[in-house]
């Protein structure tokens, strides 16, 4: 079922109550680059300056995780430069943390615009990064790209209306909820048996109201009963209310959205009250090797969607880099684990240099932003196409199945084991239950 006929059976309106504004960001900001330019740029300046805004401290940190080394990446694919309104032009970027609070986010896109004379600035990790990032960007009028937030939750969740004009300045790329429950769902279906009941882990922000409003149809649609746990608010550290419903209820699927910390915390008590699900399916919280690592033999099996990985066929817009090699000097240089920010994060940059290759003047900001939304070019996220998606300005990735399996050279591993959404991924193993 495509993703175009599943908006239209869901309602994309339903969402609309659901999506508020999210919770993430406060910071520190780094300048990481071999130049540096104080205030804004006149439009004859040969250096264009892009902000990077994200979590790298506080609850969403391990979204963060490869920044420094995409930085330093984007900094040495531009070393020589770019043609950009018929001159050469020099790259300069500049970093804030949002330490994982919303507020901060807004504050320190201020400073980017305010006092860093940025010319575009692009965001990564959740809707409450994100969002208040663009909403800002819109007051200001400043181009900007986002991605690693549900692109409901980034449109509807900032207030965009269905099949309306989108926003004037920003475009965000990334998986959508249609997209997760495809993957989900086929999934699922491929274990069979069972009571076909889904308990629920969806918290009361963006992400689980968007899920409960969302998704929540959707698996009623394929003939799967969803048990809610309830609207809880994140930081709940006492689950087993809802933990001893799921097991009265014979649960035996599991669907969640919880911030990193509280997946942690729920997932313990599971084990500790005999609650094991056949099978689980964990967004947001268990996308990072080092989610999987603090869980320890709790996170065999625990599936995930996958939306980048190091066996992908793309390469680099900026300079020909393949996935396989980004990941592997990222792993040489850092001694870390790639992760699937890692394409992601590097994608934000090509989006913006695409834009500024585009656009007749790179320092109108009203003409790269035209320029973002007209986009369709292939990197290392694959074919990204901002002309034809969903809802103006967004493109639209489809995500496969993983399960987080022991792995040979790291603790854990993200392993695909169903492609039936997105060919282009090679599967890399069997799907396998939690429990027989």
């Amino acid at each position: 079922m495509s993703g175009e006929i599943r908006s239209t059976q869901l309602g994309r309106r339903t969402l609309l109550g659901a999506l508020g504004a999210g919770a993430a960001a406060v910071g520190s900001s780094s300048m990481l680059s071999a130049c540096s330019v104080k205030g804004a740029a006149k439009s004859g300046s040969d250096v264009l300056k892009i902000g990077l805004v994200s979590p790298q401290t506080g609850a969403l940190s391990s979204f963060a995780a490869t920044d420094n080394y995409v930085v330093a990446a984007v900094q040495e694919a531009l070393r020589n430069g770019f043609t950009a309104g018929g001159k050469k032009r020099k790259v300069e970027i500049v970093v804030k943390d949002t330490q994982s609070s919303p507020t901060r986010a807004t504050e320190v896109t201020k400073e980017l615009i305010t006092r860093d004379g940025v010319d575009i600035i692009v965001a990564s990790s959740t809707p409450d990064t994100a969002n208040p990032v663009a909403d800002q960007c819109e007051i200001d009028g400043i181009p900007n790209t986002t991605t690693i937030v549900p692109w409901q939750s980034w449109y509807y969740g900032r207030g965009g209306e269905p099949g309306g004009p989108g926003f004037t300045y920003g475009t965000n790329f990334y998986s959508g909820m249609f997209e997760f429950a495809d993957s989900y769902v086929a999934m699922m279906n491929r274990l069979g048996g069972g009571s076909k009941k889904i308990a629920t882990l969806w918290p009361n922000d963006t992400d689980g109201n968007a899920f409960r409003n969302g998704i929540g149809p959707f698996f009623g649609d394929e003939g799967y009963q969803v048990v809610d746990g309830g609207d809880y608010q994140n930081g709940t550290a006492d689950y087993a209310a809802m933990i001893n419903r799921f097991k009265s209820e014979e649960a035996e699927f599991l669907n969640g959205i919880p911030i990193p910390p509280d997946w942690q915390t729920f997932w313990k008590q599971s084990a500790s009250l005999n609650y094991r699900p056949r099978f689980a399916t964990v967004a947001k919280s268990m996308l990072f090797p080092s989610e999987a690592e603090a869980l320890g033999p709790l996170a065999e099996n625990l599936a995930v969607c996958v939306w980048w990985t190091d066996s992908l066929p793309y390469a680099s817009s900026l300079d020909g880099t393949t996935a396989a090699d980004l990941a592997k000097n990222y792993t040489a240089q850092t001694g870390k684990q790639w992760t699937q920010a890692l394409g992601s994060l590097y994608s934000l940059f090509e989006v913006a240099v695409e834009a500024f290759k585009a656009a007749d003047d790179p320092k109108d900001r009203k003409d790269v932003a035209d320029k973002l939304k007209s986009l369709k070019y292939e990197g290392l996220s694959g074919p990204l196409d901002f002309t034809t998606g969903p809802e103006k300005g967004i493109a639209v990735i489809k995500c496969v199945g993983g399960q987080w399996r022991p792995g040979k050279k790291f603790p854990f591993e993200v392993v695909v084991v169903d492609n039936s959404t997105n060919a282009d991924f090679p599967v890399g193993g069997d799907l396998k239950p939690l429990r027989s």
